[in-house]
């Protein structure tokens, strides 16, 4: 039988099959090989750096700073009475709330500036301290931290007379009235003598416009000193309450004494009870007088002093006297002693003008008793905070007589002459003789020009002005009886001067305006603007200058339960004169305030003076009642 072979197919004849598999892999690996990109990494060079050029910048010459030092200066004790700084906890810390107090103190009324005047020191204080006096803060009751009028206000004060005396059981902590505004002006007091008034001036003298006279508390704090041993004690009277703490101890409480309701009862309870047989026995303001607590004071040893007072509307009165042991003093009509007021410096002359003018006399003595400070005080009444303004010469009437005169020429030729006038642009000249000569101005020399020229100064018209408005205050809490706050004039005073001569004057004038006020029923004035002005008349407009003054006047007329308070406008002086110093204008309202111009110039705005128009004490509000 014939055996049948199946022959297999070969791919290259007599090769085998794995080898030629081998090799196409190989080939395929090396031409995979050269397809791949190679990558070489190139370094790039490292760039230098090279620094600009330095720039010249011109080398300023440094001065060394000098100070002027007064060979007469000398420093002051450091054992002044200082105010204690507390630690405030946690409760106590209030934010800054000006929300409420800032359209009241930037924005001012329909354009007018509220800003209070830093340099003016009220009864309640002043803006800036001088070292021993008490720091006095401003709560209103009525007004939350924000500034906003709280909900649901007890307008009766019951509530408010609870606080103040939760404040007085907690041992005078002041975050119980932390949810109260605050206004962020603060003031120092160096005395507490505040005869009767209206409440509403209380705020403003804090910068407060908005709070309105009633359910406020002012705290003040600082430290009692006396630079000798001494023993004495309060006596003090208030409407609606005065409290007196020292070394942690109430000394002195006094509450009007109101037939409607026990004010004592109310704030300072079960705390403090005089032993005095003199409380409630003399008047003082429109109250009785509560007596305190004797102290003593070692020499030179301070103690915490804190005084709290508030009103609940109407009037306020609060003052604090001081009795030495061992002193007699002079009696007024009622047989109460003639204390003198609680002080820590001598009383400037500006704050005794605030005080006097409201002040009944024997009341309380303003210049004499101890001073509650551990230096060497003058003995002499201390006088104005300001300083004394420049007194200027006397002015000379442009019209004096001309007299002769040597007169050059462009040419250089001398003419003795006098002046008679310059007409049509030509100067007008009279030799000894008699004779008249019409000389251009171009034929004098400039020095003749000049003073041709100032010999011949314009005429003018002068208009006084007044722009004032009438401000009433109601509405919201003014409605509420007592709370109301009397009607101001507010405004500013200033002039006209028109040209009424003919001819271009190219050389500076100086206008001085004096604004006089007079107190109200009685007879001593104030001064109550004073301003100065240079223009050249030939730069105005129309021949026309005008000024007014930036100063903002208030004047506020209150008669109160037969009590008359304020200052109203009286009359003005303004004056013009020429780089000579010589009077070229003149216009008054009374003729006899020209002639105290001299004396007008010394004084500062706020001054009081007398027919003389020298600085004095304004009148007192007379005798009271009592005395």
């Amino acid at each position: 039988m014939k055996r049948l072979f199946k022959k297999s197919h070969k791919l290259v004849k007599g090769m085998p099959s794995a080898v030629l598999l081998s090799v196409a892999i190989h080939v395929g690996l090396f031409f995979l090989a050269g397809a791949l990109v190679v990558f070489t990494v190139v370094k790039k060079r490292e760039v230098e750096f090279k620094p600009p050029r330095a720039a010249e910048r011109p080398k300023m010459k440094l001065k060394k700073p000098k100070v002027k030092i007064k060979k007469t200066s000398r420093p002051k004790p450091t054992t002044r009475i200082v105010t204690k700084i507390n630690r405030a906890s946690m409760p106590d810390i209030q934010l800054p709330e000006m929300s409420g107090m800032g359209e009241g103190l930037v924005g001012g009324l329909e354009g007018f500036d509220l800003m209070p005047d830093f340099s003016e020191q009220t009864m309640y204080g002043a803006v800036q301290s001088i070292g021993n006096d008490l720091v006095g803060t401003f709560y209103d009751s009525k007004r939350g931290r924000d500034g906003k009028v709280l909900s649901g206000v007890d307008t009766s004060g019951d509530s408010w007379r609870s606080h103040i005396h939760k404040f007085l059981r907690r041992g005078w902590d002041t975050s119980v009235f932390s949810r109260y505004y605050r206004a962020p002006q603060k003031l120092y007091a160096t005395s507490l003598v505040v005869p009767e008034t209206r409440s509403s001036i209380v705020p403003l003298a804090f910068g407060d416009a908005d709070a309105v006279g009633a359910l406020w508390m002012v705290h003040y704090k600082g430290q009692l000193v006396h630079k000798e041993a001494i023993t004495f004690r309060f006596w003090g009277t208030a409407d609606t309450f005065l409290i007196v703490r020292v070394g942690g101890e109430i000394v002195l409480a006094s509450m009007y004494l109101s037939p409607w309701e026990d004010f004592m009862g109310a704030v300072i309870g079960t705390l403090w009870n005089s032993d005095s047989a003199d409380s409630r026995k003399y008047h003082m303001g429109n109250n009785t007088v509560m007596v305190g607590d004797w102290i003593t004071l070692e020499p030179g040893v301070p103690l915490d002093m804190e005084i709290l007072i508030g009103d609940n509307g109407g009037k306020a009165c609060f003052m604090l006297a001081v009795e030495e042991e061992g002193v007699e003093y002079e009696r007024n009509r009622q047989g109460g002693p003639i204390l003198p007021a609680f002080r820590t410096t001598e009383l400037s002359h500006d704050l005794l003008d605030a005080i006097y003018k409201n002040l009944y006399d024997g009341e309380t003595s303003l210049t004499n008793g101890p001073v509650f400070c551990d230096y060497d005080i003058p003995s002499r009444t201390a006088t104005t905070n300001k300083e004394p303004e420049e007194v200027e010469p006397p002015m000379v009437e442009a019209s004096a007589t001309r007299e002769m005169r040597t007169w050059t020429l462009a040419d250089g030729r001398n003419v003795e002459a006098k002046m008679i006038n310059i007409f049509a642009g030509k100067v007008v000249l009279e030799n000894a003789t008699g004779k008249i000569v019409k000389l251009p101005k171009d034929r004098l020399s400039a020095g003749d020009i000049e003073y041709a020229e100032l010999a011949e100064p314009p005429d003018f018209d002068i208009n006084f002005l007044k722009n004032f408005r009438h401000v009433d205050f109601s509405g919201s809490f003014y409605d509420i009886q007592w709370w109301d706050r009397p009607p101001e004039d507010w405004g500013h005073y200033g002039f006209q001067l028109k040209q009424t001569s003919t001819g271009e004057y190219n050389h500076e004038l100086h206008a001085e305006m004096f604004v006089v006020g007079k107190q109200w029923r009685r007879s001593k004035y104030t001064l109550l603007d004073r301003q100065k002005t240079s223009f050249i008349p030939a730069e105005q407009e129309r021949r026309l200058y005008e000024f007014r003054s930036k100063r903002k006047v208030v004047i506020a007329l209150d008669e109160y339960s037969n009590t008359a308070y304020g200052e109203d406008y009286y009359g003005y002086v303004v004056t013009v004169t020429d780089a000579r110093g010589k009077l070229i204008a003149l216009e008054s309202s009374h003729k006899w305030l020209p002639d105290k111009l001299a004396n007008l110039r010394k004084l500062s705005v706020g001054n009081f003076m007398d027919d003389d128009c020298i600085r004095t004490y304004p009148d007192t509000a007379g005798k009271s009642s009592f005395y």
